[in-house]
């Protein structure tokens, strides 16, 4: 039997998605292809061109004219991949503190959210990818080889972020991490275009009981 060409993962946020997928493509060899780079590339472009990012319709008028490509890395810096926009690479442009302040205004709007899921679906569909997201399996890559649903209940999620954030910030509040895990699956989960939903043919791996190792392991296991 032939190996999964086309991996996607999706899940809610902080369930251990991108440390999942950056472990399984360097396995098997493949692309790790986070689509959440495809938005700060894009708010990256606005801040770039002076566009406000408000103003919904330049915005998403921006991703619709801007072609973004990621491609395994190029340089040994660090990167997880190459992230290209209109040819130029932007990798590091794209974390920025300016981006990460606006990226998530940009990644609400319906219009950017459609534009760039096409621009995902042409590259997912090179295949020898392991796409990382939430709606590669449902909307982006419906076709997928193998998907994965990566969930974990919020308390968990909430209680391995706060133990991240602590190692950069000692007074980070449980509390207040877990009210914004909740609130982000609600935003995740109701939104109109694309909302977080398990694929019919997803294989749901809860790892509230199992560590990174063992998660690793098991979808490991389904590639084979």
């Amino acid at each position: 039997m032939h190996k999964p060409s086309i991996i996607a993962i999706d899940g809610p946020a902080a369930s251990g998605k991108s440390t999942l997928g950056k472990r399984l493509a360097s396995a098997l060899g493949y692309l790790f292809f986070d689509t959440g780079v495809m938005y700060r590339a894009v708010t990256w472009g606005a801040l770039q061109r002076g566009i406000d990012v408000y103003d919904e319709a330049a915005v998403t008028a921006l991703a619709n004219a801007i072609r973004i490509d990621v491609r395994p890395p190029s340089k040994m810096d660090g990167r997880a991949c190459d992230v290209l926009a209109d040819g130029a690479d932007v990798t590091w442009e794209t974390r920025y503190t300016e981006v990460d302040a606006n990226v998530s205004i940009v990644s609400a709007y319906i219009g950017v959210r459609q534009a760039l899921a096409a621009q995902q679906r042409r590259i997912g569909l090179r295949g020898r990818v392991v796409m990382v997201g939430r709606d590669i399996g449902t909307v982006v890559l419906p076709e997928a080889d193998l998907k994965i649903y990566l969930d974990a209940s919020a308390e968990v999620r909430a209680r391995r972020r706060h133990l991240e954030v602590l190692e950069r910030d000692p007074q980070a509040v449980y509390d207040d991490i877990l009210a914004g895990v909740r609130m982000r699956d609600e935003i995740d989960s109701t939104r109109a275009f694309s909302p977080l939903r398990v694929a019919e043919d997803a294989v749901v791996v809860d790892s509230d009981q199992l560590n990174a190792d063992q998660v690793f392991d098991q979808v490991e296991a389904l590639c084979q």
